[in-house]
């Protein structure tokens, strides 16, 4: 089709010019960038590059006016077309890719997982510091009952079924008493062992943190025994609902290692999280990349990232444009984004790893929560985050030959 049939063209602006352009000419991709007909003489074809973190056209009309062309429209509006809302493009078919597995590493650590887990556990739990006796009935020790809660939930089974690790444990010298199963389960219902719980979920990172730089950030739900009762309109009857509360994690990409863990409601928006998830990480870690979804997409959790020293993967949202409001991060990646996708994409979909952290916490320890109390709900959904912490410890001393030490650092 010829440009030239379309009536009064030429009183459009540069936007809708380019957009006609994608519509009806031919726009073809080439290792410089892109390369664009002429829409007053098909013998004359322009290219548009990315460079400096901004699109260049070769037209007279960019070179002098130094602003988007209609060229550049017309390539944006082509390359619009390959991205959906989640920022990802369509796939061809081709060969799978498949990644091989040290089955020798592999069969070793499951062999022996539970012993090793128990060794690491004492080894964890001695970074706790035993409360003071002041006077009464002296308490359990501290590090036992943490102890105890954490193979509780290792274990899957019931408070009373459980026991018998315990003892097994006391046996082998790795704690000093048997508590109670009722003792385990008042010891989850408290709030004060919610800070010790993320903090230990931090040490139990520390052996890889020679290895992990590039991190990603997800949220998934966790259902638990609780229902909600409201009155359904369409109906016109009282109704029920399941409550679940929402786990937000930061995990290395290579190994699935936790490194930071917020719990909110189950209506919690993910954006905010970004902020106390980095708290800190970059202290244990050197971060190079942190990849997230378009839920993450602002200039303040960009900016977050940024100051860390790493590079956000983060796909932008729907009608963004590159306005920075002072943030040059935010135009640096906007134009990433769109002129070096398939780049983009590279880095981004490391995060898919953070999926596959989710799948191992839910698959192995279960994706319910038993306890009936919000508190031991949180504690609960902790402890699972630290069992899979300590698993992947102990696959990667079996495949990568690391240290299973946990050393306690001050931020």
């Amino acid at each position: 089709m010829q440009i030239e049939n379309v009536t009064n063209w030429k009183k459009l602006n540069r936007e809708e010019r380019g957009k006609l352009i994608y519509e009806t000419l031919p726009i073809k991709e080439i290792p410089q960038g892109w390369r664009v007909q002429s829409q007053s003489n098909c013998k004359i074809v322009y290219v548009v590059k990315y460079k400096k973190h901004k699109p260049e056209c070769d037209c007279r009309d960019c070179q002098i006016a130094k602003k988007k062309c209609k060229h550049i429209y017309a390539v944006e509006y082509y390359l619009k077309k390959k991205v959906t809302k989640e920022g990802k493009v369509t796939q061809t078919k081709g060969i799978r890719i498949t990644y091989g597995q040290k089955w020798s590493a592999y069969d070793k650590a499951q062999t022996n997982e539970k012993i090793i887990f128990m060794k690491l556990l004492k080894d964890l739990v001695s970074n706790v510091d035993e409360q003071e006796y002041k006077f009464g009935r002296p308490t359990l020790p501290m590090q036992d009952l943490l102890f105890s809660s954490v193979m509780k939930i290792y274990t899957t089974f019931s408070l009373r079924r459980f026991i018998s690790d315990i003892k097994i444990a006391q046996e082998k010298g790795l704690i000093n008493n048997v508590p109670c199963f009722a003792s385990i389960g008042h010891f989850i219902q408290k709030e004060e062992i919610t800070p010790i719980l993320k903090e230990l979920i931090k040490i139990s990172s520390l052996p890889l943190r020679s290895v992990e730089k590039d991190f990603a950030v997800d949220s998934s739900g966790f259902s638990t025994s609780r229902f909600a009762r409201y009155f359904n309109t369409k109906w016109g009857k009282d109704s029920t609902k399941r409550i679940w509360i929402k786990a937000h994690l930061m995990s290395g990409v290579k190994t699935n290692i936790v490194v930071n863990c917020e719990i909110t409601e189950s209506r919690g928006n993910d954006s905010p999280q970004l902020a106390p998830l980095l708290k800190g990480v970059d202290k244990r870690f050197d971060i190079k990349e942190v990849s997230c979804d378009r839920a993450y997409s602002s200039r303040k959790n960009l900016e977050l990232i940024s100051d860390v020293g790493a590079t956000p993967y983060i796909p932008f949202k729907k009608g963004t444009t590159a306005r920075t409001c002072g943030m040059t991060m935010w135009r640096k990646m906007y134009h990433y984004f769109l002129y070096k996708h398939e780049d983009f994409l590279s880095h981004y979909h490391k995060r898919s790893n953070a999926e596959t952290v989710f799948y191992q916490i839910k698959t192995k320890f279960r994706d319910n929560l038993r306890s009936k109390t919000k508190t031991a709900q949180i504690n609960e959904l902790l402890l699972k985050v630290l069992c899979h912490n300590i698993c992947v410890v102990i696959q990667e001393m079996m495949e990568l030959g690391i240290k299973g030490e946990f050393v306690l650092e001050k931020e």
